[in-house]
């Protein structure tokens, strides 16, 4: 097992694994980069069983650090949005303001206005709505691959509390690795030579 396990990490390009190779490819695979932690984690647990809990914590909280990292490019790309939009809504009063000889019309002076600029339109109601019905314990699924990612994006987008989404994503994200990891553990080594063997053989050959 040690010898098959050290060939998949040197597949990894990470011989000599340790604690700080795993926080990094567990930050990098919580981001929107198409890659995934397990097997790392697996492997170093495997040569090193005595570490399982403290190699668990450390993917969790670098797993977490990266969802939290996707909700703070949701959250500021909505504020970008809400100032682009203020922006050019803006401008338009300021050209209709001239266009009409400097008379502001009805339009312009209505509360709906004041809250387009702000953020608050119809859509963003919808999307307030969703978030009362689901809200951030929809992040103990951040762990999922393709959506997971995505659904920390879209909270910070949707304005979630972090506090709340960082308790969810770090809830899921760890019970992820606890659960997956076990499992594999308690996969037979033949198992995983025959999944890996003809990746070995174009490699070596």
């Amino acid at each position: 097992m040690e010898s098959f396990i050290t060939w998949l990490l040197g597949v990894l390009t990470l011989p000599g694994v340790g604690l700080p190779a795993i926080f990094l490819v567990s930050f990098l695979s919580a981001t929107l980069l198409p890659m995934g932690s397990e097997p790392a984690l697996f492997g170093y647990v495997a040569l090193n069983p005595h570490m399982f809990w403290p190699a668990i914590a450390v993917a969790s909280v670098g797993n977490t650090l990266g969802g939290m990292l996707d909700w703070w490019m949701g959250f500021a790309a909505r504020r970008a949005y809400v100032r682009l939009k203020a922006r050019r809504r803006a401008h338009a009063r300021a050209a209709a303001s001239l266009g009409a000889g400097g008379t502001m019309t009805a339009e312009m002076t209505m509360p709906g206005a004041k809250a387009d600029a702000e953020g608050r339109a119809p859509m963003n109601e919808r999307y307030r709505r969703w978030m009362r019905r689901f809200g951030p314990p929809l992040l103990l699924l951040s762990w999922l691959p393709v959506v997971g990612d995505p659904l920390c994006t879209l909270a910070g987008w949707l304005r979630l509390s972090w506090r709340s989404c960082l308790v969810y994503i770090a809830i899921g994200k760890t019970l992820r690795y606890i659960t997956i990891t076990y499992l594999m553990l308690r996969v037979p080594e033949s198992f995983w030579q025959g999944i890996f063997a003809p990746f070995k053989h174009l490699l070596v050959g």
